[in-house]
């Protein structure tokens, strides 16, 4: 298939808007809800208040099932058939969301949104990389990242928002019209990108054959554990974030704010990225990423036993976080990939599926071991971005 040109008009203009509203689908679905967490666990009669966590990791789980299963039928049946199926199935979880009425009934609405989520997370990557190849996809994907940055930070205060004009409920509504609204778009504006020749037949022999290449990679293998042991560490965050803003620090409607801010270094952190991976390159720059984390996580650790933490303390140690992660986001992703040429959109699949179930288990325990301090988290951050650094070093010295 030729690839087509980029240039900076009107129509590329819109597809790298479209992109990014593919993207956000799975952080409006996260970050909205976050300031709801503490009203949805009393409405849902919660006894723990670490249980409503369950409801940002059970979004997790089923997103990492459906990337294993809609990477592979994009490529199988075309990028927008994948789209119109994993919207349907986003809008059938937000329905039980919104008709909750107990934990169950949300963990399973939720496992079913993550499920649908992927399918729009995984066509927008698919989607640039049929369209472009080389310096021009990375231009494009770095506009598309541009725009996307926007949503983590807004996407909590319309959360916000909705809960002080009416209840919960209506994030879930919020939900349904934003996804019927891009569905809306992609049916009349976007044009299939995989033709029909160039297409891989789904099957289970296919995804076990995959599975078998990208662990028979050992390079490939430690930078997915990598991914997975870093972003369990952020989940754990995330998970407990309205708990640590809202409760231990009083914050109350800054939370939004705050969170956005801190959501904001982490998407201009692939700005600074794409600045410096050319010269120094991405193993340079993980390796220090996680040195960066470790050591500071450490400094506030000991800094809980020496003095009395105040709100601006956690807040910038918060911002050196995300940077940090946002740094480690693609560059992770890419150095996994980078063995599986042949399988790319296969082995990308598998590779999110496995990251993903890694750093939802860890994060999930992390978040459960919240105790009304930050010290669970810090000891998490800790851990797993010393094991990441050792498993990254390792990695950088074998060849491919």
């Amino acid at each position: 298939m030729p690839k087509k040109n980029y240039n900076s008009n009107i129509a590329s203009n819109s597809f790298i808007v479209m992109m990014a509203a593919l993207m956000s689908v799975v952080a409006i679905s996260i970050d909205a809800l976050l300031p709801a967490l503490g009203e949805i666990g009393k409405a849902l009669k919660i006894e723990n208040a670490n249980d409503a966590q369950y409801i940002i990791s059970a979004f997790f789980v089923g997103m990492a099932l459906g990337q294993l299963v809609n990477g592979p039928l994009s490529d199988a049946t075309g990028r927008k058939k994948v789209l119109y199926l994993s919207f349907s199935i986003y809008l059938i979880g937000s329905a039980v969301c919104l008709y909750s009425s107990s934990l169950n009934q949300m963990l399973l609405g939720r496992a079913i949104q993550g499920f649908g989520a992927s399918g729009p997370y995984i066509a927008c990557m698919s989607i640039i990389r049929d369209k472009f190849s080389g310096a021009e996809m990375a231009r494009v994907m770095s506009f598309v990242m541009m725009v996307f940055i926007m949503i983590p930070v807004i996407a909590p205060a319309l959360g916000q928002g909705i809960m002080l004009l009416t209840s919960w409920n209506f994030i879930f509504v919020l939900y349904v019209g934003y996804s019927i609204a891009v569905l809306i778009w992609i049916t009349i504006s976007l044009q299939e990108t995989l033709p029909p020749e160039i297409r891989v037949p789904f099957s289970l022999k296919n995804i076990h054959n995959g599975i078998r290449k990208v662990f028979s990679n050992k390079k490939t293998v430690l930078y997915t554990v990598c991914m997975g042991l870093v972003f369990g560490a952020l989940i754990g965050d995330l998970n407990s974030a309205p708990q640590v803003f809202q409760g231990q620090f009083g914050v109350g409607k800054m939370f939004v704010v705050y969170f956005g801010l801190q959501a904001l270094a982490f998407g201009l952190s692939s700005v600074v990225n794409a600045k410096f991976v050319e010269k120094y390159g991405m193993d340079y720059i993980c390796l220090r990423a996680f040195i960066i984390i470790a050591v500071s996580s450490i400094i506030f650790l000991l800094m809980h036993f020496i003095c009395e933490i105040k709100f601006y303390m956690y807040f910038i140690y918060g911002l050196i976080l995300m940077f940090c992660c946002g740094m480690l986001f693609g560059n992770l992703n890419s150095l996994a990939m980078e063995p599986m040429g042949e399988i790319a959109g296969l082995a990308s699949a598998i590779i999110s599926f496995f990251s993903s179930i890694i750093s939802t288990i860890s994060g999930t325990i992390i978040g459960q071991m919240y105790d009304g301090t930050l010290i669970p988290i810090l000891i998490g951050f800790i851990i797993l971005s010393i094991t990441a650094f050792i498993l990254n070093y390792t990695a950088s010295r074998l060849s491919l």
